[in-house]
Formats: C-alpha cells, sequence, structure tokens
C-alpha cells in the first residue's frame, strides 16, 4: 500500500536567553552540527522569506524602544519567541518535482504564516533543503532531501489598557485608554471552545466546556490553507505521531554501530602500524652507541659496512620520526572522532531505551498499539471530513435559502401596488 503523506505545523516556544542556540542551527551560522545528516555543500540552496543582518534579541529589543510591540506583564525569563515549523513527509517532495516544488510549496506555507503571526512580527523564515532523509537515500538508491520551514515570530495579541479608579478624572474609568501589541504566548495560543454546525457551543455530560487546543486548531488551519491553495495528496497530521522519527532514528543507530565498527577497526590498524615502526629504536639506538666503544683518539673510525648502516640509519630515523608524529597525530583525530559517535550513540540510546526495551518484552502489543493509535486517528480525520462537509453543505444551503428569500422580496416589491405606480410616473 502506498504510504500516506502528513502535514505537519507545530510551534516551539523560545526564550530571550535560550534563542541564539536556535538562530544559529536555523541560520546555519555554526561550524559544526550535531545533525549529521546536514550537507553542508547544499546549505547555499536554503530559501531565506525574510531575514535580519542584526540578531534575533537584538531586533526584539528594537521593536519594544520604538513601541511597536510591549513587554508589559511579561516575567524575567518568558517564551518571547515562537518557532513555527511545517513539514510534509519528504517523499511526497521527492515524488512532486523535489527541490523547485518545496520551494513553491513553503512559500505558499509562509504566506499562511504571514496570516497567523502578521508579516510584522516574523523575524526569520527559512526554508531548509540541505539536511539528507538517511533512511530514504538508503532504501531508494539516491540522495532525498527533507524539506521544511522554520519561522522564528513573536506571538503578539492586542491588548486594551483602560483606565483605573486612581485616575483622577473619574469620567474617564473604565474606558479605554491605549491599544498596545502585548508580547504573550499564553494569550495568543488559548483553547477554543467546541461549536456544533449551527455555531453553538459544546459542553461535556459535567457540563463542562469542550476544548479544542490552539496547536490542533493550527494544524487544521495549515492543512486548509494548503489544501485551499492547490495543494493535495496529504492530509492532516495525526496527532502525536512519531513514526516516521522513530523509523530514521533506528537508521541512525545502525548506522552509528557501522560507523563506530569502523572507526574502532582504523585505530587497531594504526597502532598496529605505530609499533612496527617502533621496531627501529633498537636500530636507532645501535646508531647511538657506534663509536661509544674504546677508542685510542678523538677521531672515531667505522668499518664500511657500519658507516652504511649508520646512513642507512640515520635515513629511516628521519623517516619514521616523520611517520610516527603523522600516525600520532591520525589516531588522536581518529579517537576524537570515536568518542563524539560514542556519546551520539550513548544519547540516541538514553533516548529509545524505553521504546526498544517495549520492543523487546512485548514487539507485537507494541505494534498493535501504533496501528490502533494510527487507525483511531484516521477515523478522526475522516470524522472531521466529514463533519466538515456537512458544515460547508450547511452554509451553502443558509446561503442558497438567502438567495432564494432575496428573489422573492424583490418580486414581492415589483408586484407592489407602490412599485407599479412609480415605475408608471416613470415611464410618462
Amino acid at each position: 500500500m502506498e504510504k500516506q503523506h502528513f502535514s505537519v505545523a507545530r510551534i516551539v516556544t523560545h526564550t530571550k536567553e535560550d534563542i541564539s542556540k536556535f538562530e544559529r542551527h536555523d541560520e546555519r551560522k555554526n561550524t559544526t552540527y550535531s545533525n549529521t545528516n546536514i550537507v553542508v555543500e547544499r546549505t547555499p540552496m536554503n530559501i531565506y522569506f525574510k531575514k535580519y543582518d542584526s540578531t534575533l534579541n537584538q531586533k526584539f529589543d528594537e521593536l519594544v524602544k520604538k513601541g511597536q510591540i510591549s513587554t508589559r506583564g511579561l516575567k524575567a525569563n518568558a517564551k518571547i519567541y515562537n518557532e513555527l515549523v511545517f513539514d510534509v513527509n519528504s517523499l511526497y517532495f521527492e515524488q512532486n518535482g523535489g527541490y523547485e516544488f518545496a520551494k513553491r510549496f513553503y512559500e505558499k506555507a509562509y504566506n499562511f504564516a504571514e496570516k497567523e503571526m502578521g508579516t510584522e512580527n516574523i523575524l526569520t523564515a527559512v526554508l531548509h533543503a540541505d539536511e539528507l532523509n538517511s533512511a530514504l537515500t538508503e532504501e531508494f538508491g539516491k540522495e532525498i532531501y527533507h524539506y521544511h520551514l522554520h519561522v522564528i515570530a513573536i506571538p503578539v495579541v492586542q491588548k486594551e489598557i483602560k483606565y483605573s479608579k486612581r485616575c483622577k478624572d473619574k469620567s474617564l474609568v473604565g474606558k479605554t485608554k491605549e491599544v498596545i501589541n502585548q508580547v504573550s504566548h499564553s494569550k495568543k495560543w488559548k483553547s477554543e471552545q467546541a461549536k456544533d454546525l449551527q455555531g453553538n457551543p459544546l459542553y461535556d455530560e459535567k457540563g463542562k466546556p469542550i476544548l479544542i487546543k490552539s496547536y490542533s486548531l493550527l494544524q487544521d488551519r495549515f492543512f486548509n490553507y494548503m489544501f485551499d491553495n492547490g495543494y493535495r495528496g496529504f492530509v492532516r497530521g495525526i496527532k502525536g505521531s512519531t513514526a516516521e522519527h522513530l523509523e530514521n532514528l533506528d537508521y541512525k543507530i545502525k548506522k552509528d554501530k557501522e560507523r563506530l565498527k569502523e572507526i574502532s577497526s582504523k585505530i587497531e590498524e594504526k597502532e598496529t602500524t605505530l609499533v612496527n615502526i617502533m621496531k627501529f629504536d633498537k636500530q636507532i639506538k645501535g646508531v647511538s652507541d657506534l663509536g661509544k666503544h674504546k677508542r685510542f683518539s678523538k677521531k672515531i673510525e667505522l668499518e664500511p659496512q657500519d658507516y652504511e648502516d649508520l646512513v642507512n640509519y640515520a635515513k629511516k630515523g628521519i623517516i619514521a620520526d616523520k611517520e610516527i608524529y603523522e600516525r600520532d597525530t591520525k589516531i588522536e583525530n581518529l579517537r576524537n572522532t570515536l568518542n563524539k559517535w560514542i556519546e551520539k550513540y550513548d544519547g540516541l540510546v538514553e533516548k529509545t531505551k524505553d521504546y526498544f526495551h517495549a520492543i523487546k518484552l512485548a514487539p507485537q502489543r507494541v505494534a498493535d498499539f501504533f496501528k490502533s493509535l494510527f487507525d483511531k486517528e484516521k477515523q478522526d480525520e475522516l470524522e472531521r471530513q466529514r463533519i466538515e462537509q456537512e458544515k460547508l453543505e450547511a452554509e451553502r444551503k443558509v446561503r442558497e435559502e438567502a438567495r432564494e428569500k432575496e428573489r422573492l422580496e424583490r418580486q414581492k416589491l415589483k408586484n407592489s401596488p407602490e412599485y407599479k405606480k412609480r415605475r408608471a410616473s416613470y415611464e410618462r
């Protein structure tokens, strides 16, 4: 069965203290990356839809100073940045035209981000086209890239500031003093109460409002926006799904084990070579001892063979010194590389230990769990689409009824004596 593609729209929050790390990653300002799938030769292919020369914190402070945004009510370490990440399965782009298709797709996705956040509140927006999808590359035998969009914006809501009771002019108390663009993640992304097709609020059996998380609504809006703009072939992302990530993670762990084995083999090879080189030590010592035996004058006399051996040993010693230095350097570099891979491998093992432990203990139960989860989400998606279709149909009927009512009103007006009298007077 053909693999189904899913759209994803998620939000990562940042503070002023931690934003620089993510800024360097998104803007490709680092010299090295923990993500080994980044192909630096392709980094120039990344597309910027918006970019500032200064840092994000400098731009934020500039907007505050100009009064375009307000930090009123914010705590010291508040979440003042929203990083919106838009994504669809890598294979979706590969099947539809690759890089050129991805550019058009994410330009439209950026337009959606502008609609959601306000163009003036977006600081940076970049399409990453330089990250290799290792699993798909291995599967298809050609390079396949993971195209996705990072948008960093400031969550802003309009807030009315009213005159307080302390105001000297009592006639102004409770009236609007000013409207500010307040920075607030919590207010920007409040959950909304669910409604039926008629727009009435929904409640559970206990009378509590049924709430829909704002991030889930963002997913809905992104999917609908791209669908309305002609992009098809995918469905709304499954809530909480990590299937593709786990697939890639499993692949990375496998490859890391292979690399560790390869590096260990190289180190053993270099150490063996070094041992062989050090065998020359005895010969070198023999050279050093030449002429230290009993002698009768300041001059040292050597047999022709000893002299020839001395010259050869000297040459070999110089070459050996050079080779030892080079191999010492290579071994040190290899050891450093090995340690880095060990750290990465240990980190991957730690992150996935619960998942793989569960697979080991009850593989069928885990498989059944994910299958049931995905099946339920698919059913939920179908139900959502059905409800949406019913809503559209209801809206269409309302519009038709309104048009029919308007037509009847016009016809009634034309048949009225007043209308006929006015019409007759105009004709005279």
